[in-house]
């Protein structure tokens, strides 16, 4: 069985995506990722990519999108726009990669083609060549409601006018939902396990393996550019007044300079390795480093910002599994020492550990052929 696999050209989407499209390669199956952008730079083992989105520049359909439409940029910057911005940018960028993966649809052939939420343009592909599709979430968002979204914006409409979808898109044939019911509710789909996946291939150095005599905090920044994306300049601030080893994850040269004896520094390194090692970790606040830091069962301080990043934040700290707001000593010594926090975080670790694994979801993608 040919199975074709798309995501939005970035990483952080296209990362979800591996585990399920490794096991089906690990089952006999072609895989073939489609996607672009940064998104070429993720360690994708032995899948083989084809790159859709040559032509296409995300940041600049993000920038123009925000210039066009200001306020909304405003809410959006402060994580308050719902999925009007997300239906714009994502509605744009599917509206450019739409023709192109309909010819690879055409020439590869696929027999399923799984598609995540802001990549509707795979989900046109199939349709336009009668092809099973499958929607997987990979973040906390409802998939469903951010395909309704995108594909109802004003320019990826265009596109399936073109493609003779005046009525919209069918639905897929099933939707594969990660987050723990728990924390986002309970979903209509088929649950599959969130398995934290590395985008790099760092090397963790011996004393990062290893639990230390204090509670380690890890503090990771977005790899994505742009406002709120970096905890470390207020944890550097702070960490004088912390009882805790403090671990910054490819930190600003600047900030690695300014490091002292309470702060270790470290280069890119696969968080699903270390997280279990540390008490908690401090973030910006991205669906991937969330759900990673509740697969390890560890509390976290999640950053309110941009985009999801403030409806992710506050769902963690609504389930008690960790907090959000400011970078604070409070906040840190809290992270670290609250009992209540790591016993919540440890039961949706359980919660997400009893949900089917991505292999166990390979005989539901393989009855669609």
């Amino acid at each position: 069985m040919r199975v074709l696999v798309v995501s939005a050209p970035l990483a952080g989407h296209l990362i979800p995506m591996l585990p399920l499209a490794e096991a089906l390669w690990t089952a006999g199956h072609d895989v073939l990722l489609a996607t672009g952008g940064d998104a070429l730079n993720v360690d994708t083992g032995e899948l083989p990519v084809i790159d859709v989105a040559r032509e296409t520049s995300f940041g600049r359909i993000a920038a123009r999108s925000m210039l066009a439409h200001p306020l909304d940029a405003r809410a959006e910057l402060a994580g308050n726009a719902g999925t009007r911005m997300v239906s714009r940018m994502f509605g744009a960028l599917n509206e450019e990669l739409a023709d192109g993966m309909v010819t690879v649809v055409e020439q590869w052939r696929p027999d399923v083609v799984i598609h995540e939420p802001l990549a509707v343009a795979g989900a046109l592909a199939a349709a336009r060549h009668d092809v099973p599709a499958v929607l997987q979430e990979n973040s906390f968002f409802d998939g469903p409601a951010l395909v309704r979204a995108t594909a109802g914006s004003r320019l990826m409409q265009r596109a399936l006018r073109r493609h003779g979808f005046d009525e919209g898109l069918p639905d897929p044939e099933f939707v594969l939902t990660i987050a723990p019911p728990s924390v986002v509710g309970p979903r209509p789909g088929r649950p599959m396990r969130m398995v934290p996946r590395s985008g790099g291939s760092g090397v963790v150095p011996a004393w990062l393996r290893t639990p230390s005599d204090r509670p380690r905090i890890l503090v990771s920044r977005s790899t994505v550019p742009g406002p709120g994306g970096d905890p470390m300049p207020a944890a550097l601030a702070v960490a004088g007044e912390v009882d805790a080893e403090i671990v910054l994850v490819r930190p600003e040269p600047r900030l690695e300079r300014r490091a002292n004896g309470r702060v270790r520094t470290v280069g890119w390194v696969p968080l699903a390795e270390v997280l279990p090692v540390c008490a908690a970790v401090v973030h910006h606040g991205g669906a991937g480093t969330a759900l990673g830091a509740l697969a390890a069962g560890i509390p976290q301080l999640a950053m309110p910002g941009p985009g999801d990043r403030r409806l992710n934040a506050e769902l963690v700290a609504r389930r008690g599994a960790g907090l959000t707001g400011r970078v604070t000593a409070q906040a840190l010594t809290t992270l670290a020492r609250d009992g209540e926090l790591a016993s919540v975080a440890r039961q949706v670790r359980s919660e997400m550990a009893a949900m089917p694994h991505p292999e166990a979801r390979v005989a539901d993608v393989a009855a669609l052929d």
